[in-house]
């Protein structure tokens, strides 16, 4: 027992380990993630015919991936702040998100192109949903509002009020009639669609819910909280029928498998955890995020499952052997991506392995090839704003700064929502002086101007 509630999965970390290991589950991390972010991976949904993956993060940026290949295919990159969450439409051509800067917008997948932004929140844009026919988008706002979108007409559908705090996570019911939310009030609200009526309030956690989502019967929902519980719900009398424990601090991220037997979670402690929801039990654990997982979707045929976490990636899981499945996506792999040679990363291995959180976002090729952010080639000496071909902030391009060794380490030393605020450079700081004085001599190697 624990808190008085039913003990349904191991209480400690070291108990769960002990029962992967057990499982034959343990291992040395595989490289199979999905890297190309360059800050927290806050959400990743997988297309309907689970072909590609989409991967929303802290860097500004959505990513659309083959999941076949397990590569990149293009990146969005038209949010002006941190983008919280992701989903397809049902015919997997188009992709909406929602962002810090308080949008919704709509995605042409396969052209990279912005169709549209819906404005209407006052504030942070935690999650959004797409309903079964691909006709409407709902988001959790922090205004404590969910609103609806129509994706046809392009135009604003309706705003539920009744959440008491910031609303963190909506989904609609696999027939489109209901919408469910979640809040930092802590309860799970039930909304009747198209009138948008409150049906029900369903009330048990003790602290925020982060994630929620309907069983595909339609009957049951699952949820995640601060209260480190995942709870299933019984939607036609708003009864609790299980809380799952096992999670070692708060539960941001839970999925259900399309056949519904499944259920996944992920949260504070770095732990992905596999749950029976016909028998409300722990299966398995997986290990080799280093950081907090926040969002997770399975393959529609149910034989894999995605994480997203604050490491930076996204990293795919074979359910049936619990093992990562093998991919591209080394850090070096990245660093030559960006245009490094292997000299450089061969005669300085630690400037390199600091510059790999840039080369998640910039190269360092004299053609000017980007990423999210501009090519460093020619860095040292340079206004910034000045690269002609990048879409840069107003907030950067009216500064004046220019690009010294003192600038570069002021950068981050400070971070930038404090030297360069307003800025779409995600937040990152470098507390070691050892370790910018390394990073800023590497820099100064691999973007000086060649002869080529």
């Amino acid at each position: 027992m624990r808190d008085g509630k039913a003990f349904c999965g191991p209480s400690r970390r070291l108990l769960a380990g002990m029962i992967v290991a057990l499982l034959g589950t343990v291992g040395p991390p595989a490289n199979a993630e999905l890297a190309g972010h360059g800050g927290y991976v806050k959400g990743v949904a997988v297309s309907a015919d689970g072909r590609f993956a989409a991967s929303a993060s802290f860097d500004y940026r959505l990513i659309l991936w083959d999941l076949g290949a397990q590569s990149e295919i293009r990146d969005f990159n038209e949010h002006e702040g941190a983008v919280n969450d992701v989903a397809f439409l049902p015919d997997g051509r188009r992709i909406v998100s929602s962002s810090d800067d308080g949008t919704v917008r709509l995605w042409d997948a396969q052209s990279g192109a912005l169709l549209h932004t819906f404005e209407g929140h006052q504030g942070k844009v935690a999650a959004v949903a797409v309903s079964p026919n691909g006709r409407l988008a709902a988001s959790a706002g922090w205004d404590r509002t969910v609103r609806l979108w129509d994706l046809e007409a392009l135009a604003p559908a309706g705003v539920l009020e009744g959440h008491k705090n910031n609303v963190n996570a909506v989904a609609f019911s696999p027939d489109g009639t209901r919408l469910l939310s979640g809040s930092y009030d802590s309860t799970l609200k039930l909304w009747r669609l198209p009138d948008g009526e409150m049906l029900r309030t369903l009330t048990g956690h003790d602290f925020g819910v982060n994630s929620l989502t309907f069983t595909p019967d339609g009957r049951r929902a699952v949820s995640a909280s601060v209260d480190e519980t995942v709870r299933i719900w019984d939607l036609e009398n708003g009864e609790e029928m299980a809380s799952l424990v096992g999670h070692e601090g708060p539960v941001f991220g839970v999925a259900v498998s399309r056949d519904g037997r499944l259920a996944a979670s992920g949260g504070v402690d770095h732990t992905v955890m596999l749950w029976d929801l016909q028998t409300a039990t722990f299966i398995r654990a997986f290990y080799g995020h280093q950081r907090p997982v926040w969002s997770l979707a399975f393959t529609p045929d149910g034989e894999r499952l995605l994480s997203a976490g604050s490491d930076e990636v996204v990293r795919i899981w074979d359910l049936k052997t619990g093992t990562e499945i093998g991919g591209s996506g080394r850090t070096q792999d990245r660093i030559l991506a960006a245009g490094v040679s292997p000299e450089a990363v061969a005669e300085d291995p630690r400037g390199a392995e600091l510059f790999r959180k840039c080369a998640a976002c910039h190269t360092v090729m004299a053609n000017g090839a980007r990423r999210a952010g501009p090519t460093l080639y020619g860095l040292f000496g340079r206004r910034a704003g000045a690269v002609g071909d990048y879409k840069y902030s107003e907030a950067l391009r009216g500064t004046g700064l220019v690009w010294t060794e003192q600038t570069v380490d002021a950068l981050f030393a400070e971070g930038p929502h404090s030297f360069t605020p307003g800025s779409k450079m995600p937040l990152q700081q470098m507390p070691s002086a050892e370790d910018r004085a390394n990073l800023i001599a590497f820099l100064k190697r691999i973007t000086a101007p060649r002869n080529e």
